[in-house]
């Protein structure tokens, strides 16, 4: 288990042990730890991860309006100050790890994995693993994300689907984690995923965030 040392691992290692911000309407600055800048929202809490000053943050907040880091105003003019453009929100959960193998037989495949899934990964995580299932009807991913945190993410082929096996996926990853939590972020209207994530087993809806990733880089033609 990597070693807790700055805030916000240390907030997300709280969170992922149950114990979340207080709830007490206020919103924290924290500086990033890595290339990804955030707002995390918690029950009556938010976090702003970014490189910014807490007043300029404090100074675009309406006092009294608890959705307000989250709302399109205050989203887009932190881009701006950033130079970035955030990503949608999506619900967060997070699990324990689990012992012994996963349930279903998987094949670990190339971190330079092809598929759509795996490229967007590589833009978000550091040390990406990949693995595959032997008909190769699932994928599933672990990489460090936010916070430097274990985050997993899986897709299902359309013809695979309504079997099962997202679930199966997303269960898998607690038992390749080391024994680490793992966390998974759904998009609100993906109701299928997030079916598979809470019938997993293990996970539990801990809040939801906005990422602001880096400009992905052109290659020259």
């Amino acid at each position: 288990m990597p070693v807790v040392a700055d805030p916000l691992a240390r907030l997300l290692a709280d969170v992922a042990a149950g114990r979340p911000p207080i709830a007490d309407g206020r919103t924290t600055v924290l500086a990033p730890a890595g290339r990804l800048s955030a707002v995390l929202a918690f029950t009556g809490h938010h976090v702003v991860v970014a490189d910014v000053d807490p007043g300029w943050v404090a100074g675009r907040l309406p006092v009294g309006d608890y959705g307000a880091p989250v709302s399109a105003p205050f989203l887009d003019e932190l881009g701006r100050r950033l130079g970035r453009t955030y990503d949608n929100l999506d619900h967060v959960l997070v699990a324990p790890g689990a012992e012994g193998e996963p349930p279903i037989e998987l094949r670990a495949d190339d971190p330079l994995h092809p598929h759509p899934r795996a490229e967007r990964a590589r833009h978000y995580r550091e040390d990406l693993r990949v693995w595959t299932t032997p008909d190769d009807a699932g994928l599933l991913l672990l990489g460090r994300g936010l916070g430097g945190r274990l985050e997993a993410s899986f897709e299902v082929q359309p013809e695979a689907r309504g079997r099962g096996l997202g679930r199966a996926l997303a269960a898998s990853a607690r038992h390749l984690s080391g024994g680490e939590p793992v966390w998974l972020q759904v998009a609100p209207g993906n109701a299928a995923s997030l079916r598979a994530v809470l019938g997993a087993g293990g996970f539990a809806p801990v809040g939801a965030e906005l990422l602001y990733p880096p400009a992905r880089s052109v290659a020259a033609p």
